[in-house]
């Protein structure tokens, strides 16, 4: 964070100062977990239904807090304000502002955004100081509050940009004023509050229409409804994909047998060789729009494909594939789940199991609203002609992906219906053997818990009920 006096942030925030110097200043990070305060640095206080933050300030100032921002006056130097999320966002406002050398990356989609982040941050990382933290910082409280790591020395700021609803981009981008917005693509994740998905194309695009005449929008070329987006913004544009269109494009795409791709990296300035280390065939896309970035800021083709040979897993849980002790290729994806996220996990999961006995572990997915049966039918279908071997649905609310195999008359494989984590492991536990493939994916429903068994050892770990 940039430096700032107790008095700037009361004035800032409109709150007022507590038991404070108004001259104190705070020259570390902003943080509303005191394991994460560092010296100098600014603890928010939320009161949360279980916990309240409050509760933490004397806690918070011996760590080294210079300051608490809360809603009440906790006893510590501070400053009171109405809603401290709020507050929150208009310091990170303000602090960017300060900030004009700063080139920020804006970034949405219906999957695949968090990892695209990474790779992102890990192209930019090579040209400058960059903060691109792991994980989906992407709502209201993420986003002002990875918006404030940024520091005069920072070049790059790549955020990451979530909705549920139309407006909410647009709030994120009136904070930050990204130079470069980037758009993955619009799928069914979060189509139940959306109600289609040409609903979250108009709310995605919101992106775009932020962007100025010196802006850059990077839009996926393979997808219609992104690539619609060119008539909604001011900034020039570069389509990426593997459309004859696209500006930046993969050709000759191949995977090896761990479900890497290859490609050759076609640009304006140059082609170049790219073997990537991460698996799955959807990363063509998402290295793609990582290139475009890295490209606009100033890196060389040639650099960029060296560079994407290098990028990894850096947000836990995101097709971070492993073997077990036992000799089973695991592909962890639990993090999360929408209809597009699982079909591209269960096309890797195809890909890499290519001759070997395939297992899908598939949770539920959320927030799907009247889409809900559908959704899931639609990934047990797209399973079982892929000829996954067997799919095992976690819970009830996870059977109709079932049902959506079982419209496939021509699929041999096992649908099992496990009651909870627990039972899913246990399934696993009776016939896993050497060489298997097994793919994990749910929507945070505690999914995860079946990957950590296998990882540990499928044949000894237990899982809570």
């Amino acid at each position: 964070m940039i430096r700032m006096t107790l008095d700037e942030i009361a004035e800032i925030t409109t709150g007022h100062l507590v038991n404070a110097d108004p001259a104190a200043t705070v020259t570390a990070a902003v943080e509303y977990d005191t394991r994460a305060l560092q010296p100098g640095g600014l603890f928010v206080a939320f009161a949360g239904e279980r916990v309240d933050g409050h509760d933490f300030a004397a806690a918070a100032v011996a760590a080294g807090a210079v300051g608490v921002l809360g809603t009440r006056d906790t006893g510590q130097p501070g400053i009171v304000v109405d809603d401290p999320l709020r507050a929150l966002a208009a310091l990170a406002t303000v602090a960017v502002r300060r900030l004009p050398e700063l080139t920020i990356v804006g970034l949405t989609g219906s999957s695949g955004k968090t990892t695209t982040k990474d790779y992102i941050g890990q192209l930019l990382a090579r040209l400058g100081p960059t903060v691109a933290p792991a994980g989906s910082l992407n709502n209201e409280l993420g986003f002002p509050y990875t918006v404030l790591k940024a520091d005069p020395a920072t070049r790059f700021l790549v955020l990451e940009m979530g909705a549920r609803g139309i407006g909410h981009i647009r709030y994120l981008t009136d904070m930050t004023r990204p130079r470069i917005g980037v758009v993955l693509n619009v799928g069914a994740a979060h189509i139940g509050e959306f109600g289609s998905v040409e609903g979250t194309a108009q709310a995605k695009g919101e992106l775009v229409e932020a962007l100025g005449e010196d802006g850059v929008a990077v839009l996926n070329a393979d997808d219609p409804l992104v690539a619609a987006m060119a008539s909604r913004t001011a900034a020039r544009v570069v389509f990426v994909g593997e459309s004859e269109t696209a500006t930046v494009r993969a050709v000759d795409v191949t995977l090896d047998e761990r479900g890497r791709a290859a490609y050759t990296l076609i640009t304006p300035a140059g082609s170049a060789p790219v073997r990537l280390a991460v698996t799955g065939r959807h990363q063509v896309g998402n290295t793609l729009a990582a290139a475009a970035v890295a490209l606009e800021a100033g890196m060389a083709p040639t650099a960029v494909a060296a560079a994407l040979g290098e990028v990894g897993v850096v947000s836990g849980r995101r097709m971070d594939v492993f073997d077990t002790p036992g000799g089973v290729t695991v592909i962890d994806d639990s993090y999360n789940a929408n209809p597009s996220s699982t079909a591209a996990a269960l096309r890797a999961l195809a890909a890499l199991g290519a001759g070997r006995r395939t297992t899908a572990v598939l949770g539920y997915m959320a927030e799907l609203g009247q889409f809900e049966t559908s959704g899931h039918e639609e990934v047990g279908r797209l399973a079982a002609e892929l000829g996954v071997d067997r799919v095992i649905a976690v819970a009830d609310n996870a059977a109709p992906i079932l049902d959506g195999a079982a419209t496939v008359p021509a699929w041999k494989g096992e649908a099992v219906l496990a009651a909870d984590q627990a039972a899913a492991v246990a399934v696993l536990r009776g016939d896993l053997r050497p060489g298997d493939v097994v793919l994990v994916k749910g929507s945070r429903y505690r999914t995860w818990e079946v990957a950590d068994a296998l990882r540990a050892d499928p044949a000894t770990q237990e899982v809570s009920p």
